[in-house]
């Protein structure tokens, strides 16, 4: 009983993180003839899992520090009684700084606004624009700009950066040469006619046919109420659907910030 009532003492005192931080799976090997995209690894958590405290060890008999990750504390009642009282501060100042290197990493204490008490992506080689859209010329374009009421004929790759950069589009198509093709091979949309995500429609009125751009989208810039159904561009394949409807309909604590890649293949003049 007094084993019992020491350990829920623990509990109370210091509880356990209200969230479990996992290690993200290793990415798949992509399949025969897809273009391989370079996305930089972010972290989401502490790396491996929470890091093992040694806690200085005063047990009678015994000296030195004790590791509780390998070396499993001692099971009986007299010693069990000791650790619940002799050792809680020590437990619960540890628990503190885990939480505190945690908050490095995914500042959620709670669910603020549209980007769920998350800090905001930000990246030093990247241009950042009134509105929030960060973005990265990897091509620029030799071609003409579209104007608004223009047809706009792209490409585009879609990952959920937040949320381990999982890839919901990737058409694969001939890439840095003319555009060759019918356009319903393509994504194409009229711009400025509310069409698409805001985030497409400020990117591309500022690119040159030809030319391949990357960016960064914050939930307030991407699709409206979370559904990708309400404006473009929606994923072709029932699993990259099913990849960014994961994210974007998640009521937990998950980062719903989107990257594209966005070639600018024609213009059809208004």
């Amino acid at each position: 009983m007094a084993a019992t009532a020491a350990a829920g003492s623990i509990a109370a005192i210091c509880p356990p993180p209200k969230s479990s931080l996992r290690k993200p799976p290793s990415s798949s090997k992509p399949t025969s003839g897809q273009r391989q995209i370079a996305i930089p690894r972010f972290s989401i958590g502490l790396p491996g899992g929470e890091p093992c405290v040694p806690v200085s060890s005063s047990v009678p008999g015994k000296s030195g520090s004790m590791d509780y990750c390998r070396n499993p504390p001692p099971t009986g009642r007299r010693e069990l009684i000791w650790l619940s009282t002799g050792l809680l501060a020590a437990v619960c100042s540890a628990g503190s700084n885990v939480a505190a290197l945690a908050t490095q990493f995914a500042d959620m204490p709670a669910l603020r606004g549209k980007d769920y008490g998350k800090s905001k992506m930000r990246f030093p080689d990247y241009t950042e624009t009134s509105s929030g859209l960060q973005y990265k010329d990897f091509k620029v374009g030799s071609g003409p700009n579209p104007k608004m009421g223009d047809t706009v004929v792209v490409d585009w790759d879609g990952y959920t950066i937040g949320y381990y950069g999982r890839i919901f589009e990737a058409r694969n198509k001939t890439k840095g040469g003319s555009f060759e093709g019918d356009d319903k091979d393509f994504y194409k949309f009229i711009l400025g006619s509310g069409q698409v995500i805001p985030a497409f429609e400020e990117a591309i009125s500022g690119m040159a046919v030809g030319g391949i751009r990357r960016i960064i989208v914050p939930p307030e810039l991407g699709y409206p109420d979370n559904d990708y159904n309400k404006k473009g561009p929606s994923p072709m394949t029932f699993s990259g659907q099913r990849a960014l409807d994961f994210v974007l309909r998640n009521q937990g604590l998950i980062d719903k910030t989107l990257l594209f890649d966005i070639e600018l293949l024609k213009i059809i003049p208004s």
